[in-house]
């Protein structure tokens, strides 16, 4: 993503026009889709020439640029600048500088959560759904609302889990607990969540209470490293975003001792269809401090040195950019509110997340993994019919690994 003195022979696919603070009007390309560029300081464009990833987004929050539509924006940008190939030198500097960038050790994965999980809880409730679930949504038909898509992901989730009452479950990552009280409410199951945000903490275990569930729902201030205790069931949904390359065999090592032998756990992460890369240093340096996006490669590399059996991997594809133009939508409708309440550097800096997000997403390599895990290659049912059928569905019921009865899912 380049200014406009390198534009005129890039901008094949769509169209762009820029105006500049003098007045003048460049246009570039032709046809649909159509984005506007409205520079109105020139100074910010040799920074973005020297430093894109990074600059882009740096500059927006500082109001240099705007545009009428920052996705159609970024939309011809990628499409038009596509990501070039990893140079060998460029595969080197990413191995010497990615373990600097993810230095992600108890202390620092706590200060790394308080930065993003730890803003005002009324920022989240006023774009996410309902239960505010804070990942990517799962969207099998058209038309639906974000609470069903959230409802749908939640539900895709307890099927690969193949839970049954009475068991135990461990939820890496709990989030406000929105998962760990649906797993409990409808499966009858005891959740341990585990969360670094103290403001994640003292609302989830507020909103446990307000649902009678204490009895059934553990939420703690403890990182995965510090749980020893044995569940049938280990989940993490939007968390392993959080541990950093250099801790991916302490990572598994744990989910597999967590793990009783006939065990299942369910990773829910964002993933990169390319080679491993940097994080952008935007994201990095304002959103997401200690972040990282895996690529496939990396994950099952550690999966096998833990002796972890992979029972079924998922790539849900662009279900995160439907997610985040929903909650890009809802920002905008309390866009004034924000502003109010925090500043307006702070709302271009949320919304340029949002839609550099939904962008990458769109038209980059972006999408989330569903990792199906277990310790024995017989305790998933060896078709994918379960995650299909109905909970009483006799088929299911008769798994010998499943094996307990209707009303005792029911209870």
């Amino acid at each position: 993503m380049i200014p406009y003195n390198v534009l005129e022979n890039r901008i094949s696919k769509g169209s762009l026009v820029v105006d500049l603070p003098d007045g003048t009007v460049l246009r570039y390309g032709n046809g649909n889709p159509k984005a506007q560029w409205h520079i109105h300081d020139a100074s910010i464009l040799k920074k973005v020439a020297a430093d894109p990833e990074f600059m882009l987004g740096q500059t927006y929050m500082d109001g240099a640029w705007s545009s009428p539509s920052l996705i159609t924006l970024l939309e011809v940008l990628m499409r038009n600048f596509p990501r070039e190939s990893v140079s060998w030198v460029r595969r080197l500097m990413i191995k010497l500088v990615k373990p600097l960038q993810q230095w992600n050790r108890i202390a620092g994965s706590r200060r790394n959560a308080a930065h993003h999980y730890d803003l005002d809880v009324s920022l989240f409730r006023r774009f996410l759904d309902e239960d505010m679930q804070y990942s990517c949504a799962y969207w099998p038909r058209d038309n639906m609302t974000l609470e069903q898509a959230q409802t749908a992901k939640k539900e895709h989730i307890r099927r690969k889990l193949l839970l049954r009452p009475g068991q135990r479950v461990i939820d890496i990552g709990c989030g406000w607990a929105g998962l760990a009280i649906f797993l409990a409410e409808t499966c009858g199951v005891r959740v341990t969540g585990l969360t670094l945000s103290r403001e994640q903490y003292r609302v989830a275990r507020e909103r446990v209470e307000q649902r009678g569930l204490a009895r059934l729902v553990d939420i703690r201030l403890e990182d995965y490293r510090e749980n020893t205790e044995t569940y049938d069931r280990v989940v993490s949904v939007g968390m392993f975003e959080h541990v950093g390359v250099r801790n991916y065999d302490a990572y598994f090592r744990a989910v597999r001792e967590r793990l009783t032998k006939d065990g299942i756990a369910l990773i829910h992460t964002i993933g990169s269809l390319a080679p491993p890369r940097l994080t952008n240093p935007w994201i990095r340096r304002y959103i997401f401090p200690g972040g990282y996006i895996p690529a496939m490669s990396e994950v099952m590399a550690a999966v096998e040195r833990q002796n972890l059996v992979s029972a079924d991997v998922e790539v849900l594809r662009l279900h995160y950019a439907f997610t985040l133009a929903q909650w890009q939508q809802r920002f905008q409708r309390v866009r004034t509110e924000v502003a109010a309440q925090k500043d307006e550097r702070f709302c271009r800096m949320w919304e340029f997340y949002l839609a550099l997000c939904e962008a990458a997403f769109r038209w980059r390599d972006m999408v989330v993994f569903q990792f199906q895990l277990a310790r024995d290659t017989a305790a998933v049912p060896v078709t994918r019919g379960y995650l299909h059928r109905t909970i009483d569905d006799k088929l299911e019921a008769n798994h010998p690994l499943h094996r307990h009865t209707a009303e005792e899912r029911r209870a």
